[in-house]
């Protein structure tokens, strides 16, 4: 990282953050293959954008490559994991224990980018008291309490849009760094992602 900048101080764009989880993918993939080193260029060519825009991405962080050589794979990886906040365990909340809320909570790839589901909510007495994934749901009027106690610092509610606007504003707790809200039924309507922002 740039010294004597910090990333609260650097503006650093929106769409940058999301190719910089893009390239963390990636990189787990070609890790998984014994590679060692990686250029811009492959970086560029697995994900669908430029090499230039790779290296402009990276260049907001400080310099990880070698000229002529590239980036060494487990190094670039766990230097974006950093700068993702992905390399420490984040406790998480889960409000809604549907379809999409029940797939959240067996998706492996949560836990092993660090989030944590420590506490599952739900306003349906037949899911209450129920145990998934050895984390028992609770009814919604205890979220508050158990967040508190748990630390809890990014909640998702997982639900379609006009669900949400039903969910009552006091589900958020103030004390929560993130409170995320996965409107899934977009991201899954948008056949790509337009990297190239």
């Amino acid at each position: 990282m740039k010294r004597g900048i910090s990333l609260k101080t650097l503006k650093i764009p929106e769409a940058t953050i999301i190719r910089l989880s893009v390239y963390s993918r990636h990189l787990t993939d070609v890790d998984r293959k014994g590679i060692v080193t990686i250029s811009s260029g492959d970086i560029a060519e697995g994900v669908g954008v430029s090499p230039a825009q790779v290296r402009k991405d990276l260049a907001y962080f400080g310099e990880f490559g070698t000229r002529g050589v590239g980036y060494n794979v487990k190094d670039l990886h766990r230097h974006i994991l950093k700068i993702l906040g992905l390399s420490q365990d984040w406790s998480v909340c889960l409000v809604g224990m549907g379809n999409l809320g029940l797939a959240l909570t067996t998706y492996k790839g949560f836990r092993e980018r660090g989030f944590i589901i420590t506490s599952i909510f739900d306003n349906d007495p037949q899911k209450i008291g129920t145990t998934v994934n050895g984390v028992e749901v609770l009814p919604v009027d205890r979220l508050e309490e158990v967040a508190k106690a748990n630390k809890t610092q990014i909640g998702i509610i997982p639900c379609r849009l006009p669900m949400l606007r039903k969910s009552p504003i006091s589900l958020l707790v103030p004390e929560y760094r993130l409170f995320l809200t996965l409107l899934l039924w977009y991201l899954m309507s948008r056949r790509k992602l337009n990297l190239e922002m």
